[in-house]
């Protein structure tokens, strides 16, 4: 089952934000040769999506880095948006390892 961690994205700006995977007994999973992605839709069945740049970021530690440019965060709409993280091992086994909202706050100061 996949952890709940809820974002908060500010329209306009650069974002990044680094998850730890954990295996089963709480150790950081060794993510050597694993590929990663990460979308967020308004609702489950929606056919809007906006795509994180999600990348391993410390392989052995476990450590994911999901990104979005200035562009790309102004481009999401202000409001609540659902969101996951899936990996795909080596095998390719796919897990969805977060899940949460994302909630993106509109951007006012516009140079």
């Amino acid at each position: 089952m996949a952890t709940i961690s809820n974002l908060f994205v500010d329209a306009g700006a650069t974002y990044s934000n680094i998850i730890t995977v954990s295996a089963s007994n709480g150790q950081a999973l060794d993510l050597t040769g694993y590929t990663v992605a990460s979308q967020m839709r308004k609702s489950y069945s929606s056919s809007t999506v906006f795509v994180f740049t999600a990348s391993v970021y410390a392989a052995q530690t476990g450590k994911i880095r999901l990104q979005l440019t200035p562009q790309q965060s102004e481009a999401i709409p202000a409001g609540r948006w659902l969101y996951d993280v899936e990996i795909t091992s080596p095998s390719g086994t796919k897990t969805r390892v977060v899940e949460g909202i994302v909630t993106v706050t509109p951007q006012i100061t516009q140079i």
